[in-house]
């Protein structure tokens, strides 16, 4: 305190030495050298910042230039361009009080434009072109105008040119700028410059200052949007690094090189790569202008030329015009046929089908209204999903006004918009609002109602993966959804809003889905425990583990063996306890004889694959009472199997088949998932499920404890790139089923066939040279999936099949698209492919007869990529590569004891 009362009394008047001790005035001493120590450093970093001389002229010479390859290819096959010119740089005018603060006049001037790659004179489209034919004189003359840049401690603070002036050339002033961003000391800091406002990171030394940006942080004026799903998405990799050599502290030099790569995580061989080079060189010192008087900067620059406005350092937004570019309906004209049914199975649908996206894309809302009201009834369907996958305000208004979901008539069209909108790459709360007010308005079909609430929960998952949880549609579809089921007692509605929450995957919905795993009807139970081995782990508690125990061990009543076996499923796959795995290997051998053999073969598969549990089980085996030949010899056709479909450097894909029967020979549930695994992401990609229930009165056999009041059932329900689609029925009820039995043709029902945008990356890269990369990357599926049931007394046999077709094309291509030049390279692949699942059943006997095939097809498989230069004279430049093979077909390993059943029920093929 007394410390302080002497520095107060400095600060007022003259203080003699004797007002203070001798203690006290040596502490008052060494704090006032602290400060005049901390003042004198603060001094020195604030005239640390570059100059530049009055009355010299600088004169560099300058380049940028843009190459776009694969990241494997050499510079020398570059797509690109490069422009090279003079710059002069002077003082305008010097702060005062601030040295640092200076205003400098920048001129740029013999422009060339060349080609950024090695090229033949017949390739070369720049050949013989000058500065002025590839610009144009109006754009030539606005690049060649002087502007002026305020430059304070080596940062650009402000801008100045003609508002007037063409974007592009603004931004290429903005590129030449960001040359003289430097300081001479180490650190980290914030900088705005053409390529946004990014983290940067500073090395210094006596002569060279080294400015690394950190891209990945870069805040720019484009957003764009990608693929939920990291599995389906695209990775990029970043960096910039600026070299600066100084000579008696002016810039010397400065050399940038920018790289941006951008891949498919699925195939990382299908990848682009920009290159960005600028080089700032010294060549001359001249006598110069003299610096100009004033008070301020803005005053200055006002002085020197009354059109100079602050524009920005950052690279603003290029509005291009295509000239002669095709229409909606020109477009339309040419894929329509590519789009027909029959052509579904080939590439050329879904090539076709991202085509047709980027044209609809750039449509309004009258446009595309009239390609679809002169559109076939054969390609319509096909469409609808293109036009509902676009994901603009224009065609979300468009196909909601064409489709009159009051009628029954457009059942289809109707429900391929709604599964259109479920694998929405980037859905909108727009999106989700419109849905909301559909299933709140006039429906004409109970089908149509029951897909448009499964399908909002599909979009309220995707909405708060975004980060848009707490926005008031989702808020208010979110309290709808979790309020459904107790809101109705209608059975069909209450499986409505449980296949809802099994997408939307609350965590508040756990406890609703807990209390209907328990509920005495089975659908509900199904539903509701398949819906909760969806959820993460972590949030499984205690309280429905133990719920899930009660089903499983039918404490308080019977249950289904389905709904006891996906119990089993989920308590496996949920971190359990010790003595949870051990009942549950306990029970084995006190299950009905059929559950018996599928829980066995389950354990059996867990440690096979070395899933989660693995380690607990083996240890829970050690004991002899859990693991012995009388509990782990249980004989029966049920069975669990898992194993690869692939296995690459940038993906795993795994699948897994569950066949659970009941105790006289009809098939109770068969269960067929495929996941893909990238990026330490989970995709599951497909899950076809039939169940069937009631058959035993065909062939005079005694139901199961349990299942003897259930009526005959068969349906299939399947579950696409992670959204669950309204299951399809098969028959319900007996004469339901007897009239389909004898007017069954054999003939596959479709569970869901169309065209699905899986891979959706849009972005704008802006370079700092004050270029703009344009990223697009799309991955179009046009997919068939079927699915059968044959049953034949005569025979004594049934037969399930699940058919999957389907052909994928994904497209990826960067884009550096100025009004006077462009350059482009695209990369792709592209295949077709047959997967079929069936199971023949023979129960002319005991044990009857289980024969299960998984089979692919031979499928080719194609890689393209192709390179273009355009002038606006009409002068391009192209090339185009590709490579194909054929995949020799497969029949994907089961269990041993499949194919020793499978040469019994083919014994004369084999």
């Amino acid at each position: 305190m007394k410390e302080q009362a002497a520095i107060l009394s400095l600060a007022r008047g003259p203080l003699t030495c004797t007002a203070l001790s001798e203690p006290t005035m040596l502490r008052l001493a060494g704090l006032l050298l602290c400060v005049t120590s901390f003042l004198s450093t603060s001094s020195l970093g604030a005239s640390a910042g570059p100059r530049v001389d009055n009355d010299k002229l600088y004169k560099y010479s300058y380049s940028t230039e843009v190459g776009l390859n694969r990241p494997t290819g050499s510079t020398r096959g570059n797509a690109g361009f490069r422009i090279g010119s003079d710059v002069d740089i002077s003082l305008v005018w010097r702060n005062p009080e601030i040295q640092d603060e200076q205003l400098l006049r920048v001129q740029i001037s013999n422009v060339e434009v060349e080609s950024a790659g090695k090229r033949s004179r017949k390739n070369n489209i720049f050949h013989g072109s000058s500065a002025e034919s590839i610009l144009g004189k109006v754009r030539l003359e606005a690049l060649q105008r002087p502007f002026v840049v305020l430059w304070k401690m080596g940062k650009i603070r402000s801008l100045y040119a003609q508002k007037a002036e063409p974007a592009t050339i603004k931004n290429l002033k903005r590129g030449v700028a960001s040359m003289l961003m430097m300081q001479l000391n180490s650190g980290k800091m914030l900088e705005s410059d053409a390529s946004g406002k990014c983290l940067v990171e500073y090395k210094a030394t006596k002569d060279q200052v080294i400015r690394i940006k950190h891209l990945d942080t870069c805040k720019t004026q484009e957003m764009g949007f990608t693929t939920h799903s990291p599995v389906l998405g695209v990775s990029g990799k970043s960096a910039s690094e600026t070299v600066i050599t100084l000579e008696n502290g002016i810039i010397k030099s400065a050399d940038v090189e920018e790289t941006h790569t951008l891949s498919v995580n699925a195939r990382h061989k299908a990848a682009t790569k920009v290159l960005s080079r600028q080089s700032l060189t010294l060549k001359k010192i001249e006598l110069g202008p003299v610096e100009v008087a004033g008070k301020d900067a803005a005053s200055v620059v006002k002085s020197l030329d009354d059109k100079l406005m602050s524009v920005g350092v950052m690279v603003e937004k290029v509005k291009t015009k295509c000239k002669g570019c095709p229409t909606l309906m020109d477009t339309w004209k040419a894929v329509r046929s590519q789009l027909e049914p029959d052509s579904l199975s080939k590439a050329k649908a879904p090539r076709s089908f991202l085509t047709l996206l980027h044209s609809l894309r750039k449509a309004s809302k009258s446009e595309i209204l009239t390609v679809l009201r002169n559109c076939s009834k054969t390609v319509l369907p096909q469409l609808v999903d293109a036009v509902t996958s676009a994901q603009t305000s224009s065609s979300l208004a468009a196909i909601l006004e064409f489709l009159d979901f009051s009628k029954k008539e457009g059942l289809v069209l109707q429900e391929r918009f709604l599964y259109a909108c479920g694998f929405a790459s980037h859905p909108t709360e727009t999106m989700l609002q419109s849905l909301l007010e559909l299933s709140q308005g006039k429906i004409g079909s109970t089908d149509i109602k029951e897909s448009t609430v499964i399908i909002m929960g599909a979009l309220l998952r995707k909405l708060c993966l975004k980060g848009a949880c707490e926005v008031p549609t989702v808020v208010k579809v979110k309290e709808m959804l979790l309020a459904g089921p107790d809101s109705t007692r209608v059975e069909s509605e209450v499986q409505m809003y449980l296949l809802a929450l099994k997408n939307a995957l609350l965590p508040e919905g756990v406890p609703v889905l807990a209390k209907y795993a328990e509920s005495e009807v089975g659908a509900f139970n199904t539903i509701a425990i398949t819906a909760l081995q969806r959820y993460n782990p972590e949030l499984i508690t205690p309280e429905v583990k133990k719920m899930l125990n009660r089903i499983y061990h039918q404490n308080q009543r019977i249950y289904e063996k389905n709904v006891r076996a996906a119990a089993a499923d989920v308590i496996m796959n949920s971190s359990p306890s010790y003595m949870e795995v051990k009942n549950l290997l306990l029970s084995i051998g006190h299950l009905p004889h059929e559950m018996n053999k599928y829980m066995l073969s389950k354990v059996q598969d867990i440690m096979r694959f070395e899933m989660p549990a693995c380690k607990l089980v083996r240890q829970v085996m050690k004991d002899m009472v859990s693991h012995n030949y009388d509990r782990f010899s249980k004989t029966g056709s049920s069975s669990a199997f898992s194993g690869f479909m692939a296995r690459t450097a940038d993906v795993t894909c795994t699948y897994n088949l569950d066949i659970l029967y009941s105790g006289s020979g009809t098939l109770r549930r068969s269960n067929m998932n495929i996941y893909g695994q990238s990026n330490n992401a989970l995709l599951h990609g497909l899950q076809v499920t039939i169940e069937a229930q009631g058959l035993e009165s065909l062939i005079a056999a005694t139901p199961d404890e349990g299942e003897e009041d259930l009526e005959s059932f068969a349906g299939m329900s399947a579950l696409l790139f992670d959204v669950q689609l309204r299951p399809v029925t098969f028959f319900k009820g007996y004469s339901d089923l007897m009239s389909k039995m004898f007017s069954m043709s054999g003939d596959p029902i479709n569970v869901v066939k169309g065209l699905i945008l899986l891979t959706d990356h849009s972005q704008v890269i802006p370079l700092q040279s004050g270029l703009r990369a344009s990223v697009e990357f799309q991955g179009g599926l046009a997919i068939d999936i079927s699915g059968g049931m044959e049953f034949s007394l005569w025979y004594r046999e049934s037969k399930t099949s699940v058919n999957n077709r389907g052909a994928l094309v994904v497209i990826g291509n960067v884009t550096v698209d100025t009004d006077f030049v462009s350059a482009g390279v695209e990369v792709g692949f592209e295949t077709e492919a047959t997967l079929d699942f069936i199971t023949t059943v023979q129960f002319s006997e005991y044990p009857f007869l289980v024969c299960m095939q998984m089979d692919k097809t031979t499928f080719p498989f194609r890689e393209m990529v192709s390179k273009q230069e355009k002038l606006p004279s009409g002068q391009t430049f192209s090339s185009k590569r590709s490579r194909d093979q054929l995949v020799p077909g497969s029949e994907f390993p089961l269990h041993l004891e499949n194919s020793n059943m499978c040469k019994k029920v083919f014994e004369q093929a084999w």
